[in-house]
């Protein structure tokens, strides 16, 4: 018990002596600390409300005559301004299995073979088209004889019955006192049945030529498939390997996945396989926080600098923006634009294509403007207004017009000159700051996370 209450004894007297150095911390704090508006702009504390009111301590900062320049960070990659599609050969309808493919990103020049194709598939189904063929002209041969057998048997049957109706016409029973009437009439059916018989066979054999054209128009139909898919294959054999269009780097298509295709994949007539960029004139796509994107427009000056060679800024020019921003990856919230950039000048030896680069746009210039903090300007009204301090005490609230800005300043047009103090703070506790939400937000993004030495304050405690 008694120890217990030394140690309260002790806990008491250090409170006690953390209290007494509290004041002192809190001027401290607000002279100097890390988050504190530049010294060259903030002029100290002011006392005093609106219209001369008493108030708490009241930040200010004074207005900044100096060039303002918006610069806003990018990151992309490098590509071709022109580039020639690899195609898998159409010459062979269906699917290719690659045999050997050229390595991504390697140097190659016009007429070099980059991709080779296995043969075992087109070989077999040329093997295949062969036998087709040779089959159908059996048939086609077979289908011919036939035909013409039956075409003459059938003119064989026409010739005899056209003999029978010559007989039948040179011997006509026709005399009444020889013949009977019985014998006369019989011999007139003979007649007119050995005419029908010709006819009949001279129809059926018409018909019977017709039926011989046809078939051989089947057959012949089986022998052009069966060319056709020879030639095909004899083309795709030809085809079995692909060269570079042009002098420039490979780069290999990318899938959904972004993965590049390897040997064994089998890859479909007409697709595209790889691109051949044309490494003497490059340019970047970079991506800008749709936040960032106030001022984004064709013509700004930008710089670009390769990853792989840092230290480097290469002039630039934005060349393009898309009409929308939109996420850079599946799922995400956070949208960009993206902006293709103009290089003045492609260092060939430097800049391949998809190398990352780190460029700096200028959204916004103003030469020799009034710039201050973005939290000395408020919201009054649905006006943006200042409340800049009187040489007596106290602050005005001034409305302003605002020029461009930044995460941290702002530029205005009209309502102050060059050395006002402005508030940082609302005197009078009702206004709303217009950069405090971005300032918090953007310090929030850059402040670097303090890692925290020894146990959580719960299990700090007395014994």
């Amino acid at each position: 018990m008694k120890r217990r209450l030394a140690l309260a004894a002790l806990g008491l007297a250090a409170l006690a002596a953390l209290a007494a150095t509290l004041p002192s911390a809190a001027r401290l704090g607000r002279a100097g600390a890390p988050g504190a508006p530049d010294r060259g702009m903030v002029a100290g504390g002011g006392v005093g409300g609106v219209g001369g009111g008493g108030g708490g301590d009241v930040p200010v900062a004074a207005v900044a005559r100096r060039d303002f320049v918006h610069l806003v960070p990018a990151e992309g990659n490098l590509r071709a301004v022109r580039s020639t599609a690899v195609l898998v050969p159409a010459a062979a309808p269906g699917s290719f299995r690659l045999a050997w493919l050229a390595p991504d990103g390697s140097r190659v020049r016009a007429g070099e073979v980059v991709a080779r194709f296995d043969p075992t598939d087109i070989e077999k189904a040329l093997a295949d088209a062969e036998g087709d063929l040779a089959t159908s002209r059996l048939k086609a041969g077979k289908q011919r004889a036939t035909d013409l057998a039956e075409i003459y048997k059938l003119e064989r049957d026409a010739a005899m019955a056209r003999i029978e109706l010559e007989q039948a016409k040179r011997f006509q029973k026709k005399d009444t006192l020889i013949f009977s009437r019985n014998d006369i009439i019989e011999s007139g059916i003979d007649e007119e049945l050995a005419a029908q018989k010709e006819q009949h066979a001279r129809r059926v054999q018409a018909s019977r030529r017709e039926l011989q054209r046809a078939d051989v128009g089947v057959l012949g139909v089986d022998i052009r498939q069966a060319e056709l898919k020879i030639r095909q294959a004899r083309e795709g054999l030809r085809a079995l390997q692909v060269r570079a269009p042009n002098d420039g780097v490979l780069i290999l298509k990318r899938d959904q996945r972004l993965e590049v295709p390897h040997v064994g994949d089998q890859v479909w007539t007409g697709s595209t396989l790889a691109e051949v960029p044309e490494p003497a004139a490059m340019e970047a796509e970079v991506y800008v926080l749709e936040a960032d994107a106030g001022g984004l427009a064709a013509g700004r000056p930008a710089t670009v600098a390769v990853e792989s060679a840092p230290g480097v800024e290469h002039a630039a020019r934005i060349a393009r923006v898309d009409a929308l921003a939109k996420p850079r990856l599946r799922g995400s919230p956070v949208q960009f634009f993206a902006v293709t950039l103009q290089l003045d000048r492609t260092d060939p030896r430097v800049m391949k294509p998809g190398q990352r680069v780190q460029a700096t746009l200028r959204l916004a210039e103003r030469r020799d403007a009034l710039v201050v903090p973005r939290q000395a300007v408020f919201q009054r009204d649905g006006h943006d207004v200042v409340y800049r301090r009187r040489a007596g005490g106290g602050f005005d609230a001034v409305p302003v017009t605002l020029g461009p800005a930044d995460l941290a300043t702002t530029v205005l047009d009209s309502g102050v000159a060059a050395g006002d103090l402005l508030a940082l703070r609302d005197p009078t506790g009702a206004g709303r700051s217009t950069g405090a939400a971005a300032g918090a937000a953007g310090a929030a993004a850059a402040a670097p996370r303090v890692p925290r030495i020894g146990p959580p304050p719960a299990e700090v405690g007395l014994p």
